[in-house]
């Protein structure tokens, strides 16, 4: 019954959004990549939404929460904040702009070489680690729910490939063969699918440990452990309370605010009211965020005492547990959606941004149209195969690939965001001081955590054996306190960065002031709500705070 009600809602989806898209035009770069600057606020709000949720996140950061509790939420909360900075400042800049992607902006503003920097630090970003990432945590989940290695008498590592390559096939083919559009319909459909179907997790998960009663759950929840219920991380934590205030935010205004995989949908807004009303419908959901990826890895916790060895499977084994059967079905599908939602939106974006920034530009300037979206797909395919074959080698990689995930993409979300920040607030900081800054971001970024931070906690290990500490928890504590945070180190090099930039900038500034041009390509009139609405969001994420401390 599950693995009928799971194919039954995949097809629907998949038929739903080829007879949607099969007269739309997907031969110009505007139509292929930006939907024709056609999306509406719900789509655009659907698809922010699924693009954002998949394995590593939904699967990923409710196994933080089944370790550390509420106070993971702030990986969701204080996304609604940095989606209304990006509705009111960034959305309506790149709109004037008539931007495709975000390097398209870096050109203008600063030279094509910094723009080439910025698309090769976004495409080494997806090949790497977000594509890989998404098709080993997207695997392991329905590895977990249809118990594929006892049910087809196979190996976990059989399994494992021949997951990874259904889920990359499928993806691909919604992308490359699609377009924007047919991933943003997919995903607005999957939206709907999820949010229903995440809802139910925690309900039926808190009917199930109050033994019929959601409030009894609720109750036996925080009394089974009232610590997880403070919102404030300490020092030892995966997220301290003070990295909010620094790296925190900036992650979050790169990811909402310039990630190409993620604002791409709302540069295909038809108008900047649809963009805005979009962005602020999404960050409204994202406030309710935690009740899907915090709640169900804290009741877990409570289900199975804490004791799984991998809290990444948290989630899968507590679908598994709960939903009924037909329904462990349906919302195997909904998570699959959400997992082609990733996968597929970041191998979009990587199609557009080797199509655009680097085949346009570099190897053939005449190109029309169509030729770049010909050779734009046949990348896609090349690095749809290349994140297939890596997919599974990533087996070992540590515990928490969410936080994982966040930390390895500091190497170019920061340099990126810093350029893009001082290229709107500036007028005078030149192309080099760009050059610079991306470059040295990502080297002392790569140096700081994967070189010096390594060094320190095995030295701070090591002292402390030495004095004779032996308690395992406590040699945890000593090694995670022996190197700042990675959110702080972000934030001490984005200023770094910034301050490199105006000092050049002071010394060697551009010959004329730079003046954003306005393209008209779409209509630029703000939602006259944006501000009350976008105002109201930030008030209740921080009473949620209050709240929960």
């Amino acid at each position: 019954m599950a693995i009928i009600s799971f194919l039954a809602f995949t097809a629907f989806v998949a038929i739903t959004s080829y007879i949607l898209t099969g007269k739309s035009e997907k031969v110009t770069a505007d139509g292929y990549f930006l939907g024709g600057r056609s999306l509406t606020a719900g789509v655009i709000a659907g698809s922010l939404l699924l693009t954002n949720l998949s394995t590593e996140q939904i699967v990923g950061l409710n196994g933080q929460a089944y370790t550390e509790g509420i106070l993971v939420m702030c990986w969701e909360t204080l996304a609604a904040i940095a989606m209304v900075v990006t509705a009111l400042f960034l959305l309506p800049r790149y709109l004037k702009g008539g931007i495709t992607t975000v390097p398209q902006f870096l050109a203008v503003r600063y030279d094509t070489m910094t723009k080439t920097f910025a698309s090769v630090l976004f495409l080494t970003g997806y090949v790497v680690v977000l594509l890989p990432i998404v098709l080993y945590s997207g695997a392991l989940a329905i590895l977990t729910m249809f118990e594929i290695p006892q049910n087809l008498g196979i190996s976990e590592t059989t399994a494992l490939w021949l997951c990874v390559w259904g889920i990359g096939l499928i993806g691909s083919v919604y992308a490359i063969f699609g377009g924007l559009k047919a991933v943003a319909i997919s995903d607005t459909i999957n939206a709907a699918g999820l949010l229903i179907g995440g809802i139910m997790i925690p309900i039926f998960g808190l009917y199930h440990i109050g033994d019929g009663s959601i409030g009894q759950g609720i109750t036996n929840l925080y009394n089974n452990a009232p610590e997880k219920f403070d919102a404030i991380g300490g020092p030892t934590n995966s997220v301290p309370f003070s990295t909010i205030f620094t790296g925190m935010m900036l992650v979050q205004l790169f990811y909402w605010g310039t990630n190409q995989a993620i604002i791409q949908r709302a540069l295909g807004a038809k108008n900047l009211k649809e963009g805005q009303k979009g962005l602020m419908l999404a960050a409204f959901f994202k406030i309710l965020g935690p009740l899907i990826l915090v709640v169900p890895g804290m009741v877990a916790f409570y289900m199975f005492k804490g004791e799984l060895a991998n809290a990444d499977q948290a989630y899968p084994m507590l679908v598994k547990e709960v939903l009924p059967t037909a329904l462990v079905g349906f919302f195997a599908a909904v998570l699959f959606g959400a997992i082609l939602s990733s996968f597929n939106s970041a191998l979009n974006s990587s199609v557009t941004l080797f199509g655009l920034d680097i085949y346009k530009e570099y190897i053939n300037k005449d190109a029309d149209d169509a030729t770049i979206v010909k050779y734009g797909k046949l990348f896609g395919v090349m690095l749809a195969i290349f994140a297939m074959f890596i997919a599974p080698m990533i087996a070992n990689a540590p515990d928490g690939l969410f936080g994982y995930l966040q930390e390895v993409n500091g190497c170019y979300s920061i340099p990126i965001l810093t350029i893009i920040v001082v290229g709107y607030l500036t007028k005078r900081v030149p192309a080099i001081a760009a050059k610079i800054a991306i470059i040295l971001g990502a080297v002392l970024y790569s140096i700081s955590q994967f070189i010096l931070k390594p060094n320190m906690m095995a030295n701070a290990v090591d002292a402390a054996k030495a004095s004779g500490i032996t308690d395992a928890a406590q040699l945890a504590d000593i090694e995670k306190l022996a190197y700042p945070h990675f959110l702080h180190v972000m934030a001490i090099l984005f200023v770094m960065n910034v301050l490199i930039m105006l000092v050049i900038g002071a010394v060697k500034p551009r010959s004329e002031s730079f003046v954003l041009p306005y393209t008209k390509e779409v209509d630029i009139t703000p939602w006259s709500m944006v501000k009350p609405v976008g105002l109201g969001i930030v008030i209740v994420v921080i009473m949620s705070y209050v709240y929960f401390s």
